[in-house]
């Protein structure tokens, strides 16, 4: 009777949840198609002619081809910025769960701090400004890898905690050192929550507004979510390439939670009870 019951209340939250994440994505795709003065009135209607390739062609031609700068700076962005987190959080969990010290206490209420309190942008400015790194690229990845750290730590020393402390004993006994033991014996067995760290960080760092708006300016340095100023001003809006540029920025991390979606699922909830 209960998982009768279990397998109702899922089928009602499936149901529901469905038009709320279905709905909106079917009015940008309808918006995405239609000409400039059809998309003017924002109706939820099908458009009276299709014009998607031309508003594509429209998107990545606006202000001298920057959506595909942008696209090259998000890419590189991400992929740098989740580069550094994957190998940085696993070694911070992996010292923190097999190394306890008296540090231990201050260095976990400081990861939950990076949780909880929200980041200062003048403070983290002038610190940029000081180290040279204002308005760079590399300045922006430091910032995406300190922002993302606390929960990447967190989501790897759960995982750290279901691994046997045998493995490491038989690895030492065979002559391992603490870098070999971690790269060649315990990272390999990280597998499920690294893909669960690339897909979600890559999400949240390829889909970063504020970041880049604040720590990167300059229209050479544009993020893919700085382009949607392309196509709105105080006076004129052009709805059909807003919302296709919105359909290509969102193409990325859909694909890749449809291709990785059991990996995250399974990667979140690995460390949810300890072996």
């Amino acid at each position: 009777m209960r998982t009768l019951k279990k397998s109702w209340v899922g089928i009602v939250a499936i149901l529901v949840s469905i038009p709320v994440f279905l709905v909106p994505f079917a009015f940008i795709i309808l918006t995405a198609m239609k000409g400039k003065l059809d998309a003017a009135d924002l109706g939820f209607t099908w458009p009276k002619k299709i014009e998607l390739w031309d508003n594509i062609v429209g998107v990545v031609q606006a202000r001298d081809g920057q959506a595909l700068v942008a696209f090259i700076n998000s890419t590189v962005l991400t992929v740098a910025s989740v580069t550094l987190l994957v190998i940085l959080a696993s070694m911070v969990a992996f010292v923190l769960q097999r190394r306890p010290s008296r540090w231990n206490g201050l260095i976990n209420f400081l990861v939950l701090s990076g949780l909880i309190i929200p980041p200062a942008v003048v403070p983290t400015i002038t610190v940029l400004q000081g180290l040279q790194l204002f308005g760079t690229l590399p300045g922006l990845i430091l910032i995406e890898v300190a922002f993302g750290m606390s929960f990447c730590v967190l989501l790897f020393r759960a995982f750290l905690a279901t691994i046997p402390r045998e493995v490491d004993e038989a690895a030492i006994i065979d002559g391992a050192g603490t870098l070999r033991l971690f790269f060649q014996v315990i990272f390999p067995l990280l597998r499920s929550v690294v893909i669960t760290v690339i897909v979600v960080q890559s999400v949240v760092i390829f889909n970063d507004f504020t970041n880049p708006l604040y720590f990167l300016p300059g229209d050479a340095n544009a993020t893919v979510q700085l382009t949607l100023f392309n196509f709105q001003s105080e006076f004129n809006t052009s709805w059909n390439l807003l919302f296709t540029d919105i359909l290509l920025i969102t193409i990325p991390p859909l694909v890749m939670f449809l291709f990785f979606n059991r990996q995250i699922v399974a990667g979140l909830a690995s460390g949810s009870v300890k072996g």
